[in-house]
């Protein structure tokens, strides 16, 4: 091959060769993995409260991020939604009495989370309402949303305080932990009421304040023993359940009358 071909196919093999080093440095993007040492959890009427950990891993970190700890972990355990009744007391006549709620739809009825470091010095505040991270970003959704902005406010407010102060709400700092530059772990608090049903754990993975990725898995949380059979029973058959607890009822005060009465 001679002449003018022979210098374009000159030209054009050097121009590959030039270009297959810029693609080989191309950085890959950074990901999060995390997994479950088991994917059911079985409690009993006994039940006070554990710890459960999460492992995870990040995917094509960079080594000169790691070293500096420019990588920050979210690890969040989220309970089943539900709809929530918020009422408010007031004093009337001496008596106190519900007189106004709110309805919101959706609730996780648990919330735990488990951080490397203060969420405050993690990222910003909108990246938290953007990704709808932590309790105090959460979205109550109010079932009517005619009422009075003032009034959701009020409200939801209170449904979180009331969740915090049952521990179904909670927030570990320095629950995240770097084993290695890409391997954590992270310890979620399971409160002693925690609810049945199916949870999700979520891991958010920042670079420098910035979100990257997210990764989820499933938690089954039921109970067990002779508090499963009753569970299920009075779910699979509520009519006949509630019959047999007001029949028991029913027996359970006439056996009292019988023994304490007075002749």
């Amino acid at each position: 091959m001679t002449g003018p071909n022979a210098f374009a196919t000159a030209i054009l093999l050097s121009l590959l060769v030039t270009a297959l080093p810029a693609k080989a440095q191309t950085p890959l993007t950074e990901g999060i993995q995390i997994g479950l040492s088991t994917d059911n959890v079985s409690i009993t009427a006994g039940f006070s409260g554990a710890d459960l950990t999460i492992f995870g891993s990040l995917e094509n970190p960079d080594p000169l991020v790691a070293r500096q700890g420019r990588y920050d972990v979210i690890v969040v355990l989220e309970g089943p939604p539900k709809p929530v009744v918020v009422r408010r007391k007031d004093r009337v006549l001496g008596v106190w009495i519900n007189l106004e709620s709110e309805t919101f739809e959706n609730v996780p009825v648990s919330y735990s989370v488990a951080t490397t470091r203060p969420l405050q010095d993690i990222t910003e505040p909108n990246s938290y309402k953007q990704l709808s991270l932590g309790a105090s970003n959460l979205y109550m959704q109010p079932a009517d949303a005619g009422d009075s902005p003032a009034t959701i406010q009020e409200f939801t407010a209170a449904l979180r305080e009331r969740k915090a102060a049952a521990g179904l709400y909670s927030e570990n700092v320095g629950g995240v932990q770097f084993l290695s530059q890409n391997l954590f772990r992270a310890t979620v608090r399971l409160a002693p009421n925690v609810p049945v049903g199916t949870h999700k754990a979520r891991a958010f993975l920042f670079k420098s304040g910035l979100f990257i990725k997210e990764s989820s898995a499933q938690l089954e949380i039921r109970k067990s023993g002779f508090e499963q059979s009753i569970f299920r029973v009075a779910h699979d058959y509520a009519f006949l359940y509630g019959v047999f607890a007001i029949s028991l009822a029913m027996l359970t005060g006439w056996l009292g009358r019988l023994v304490f009465r007075r002749d």
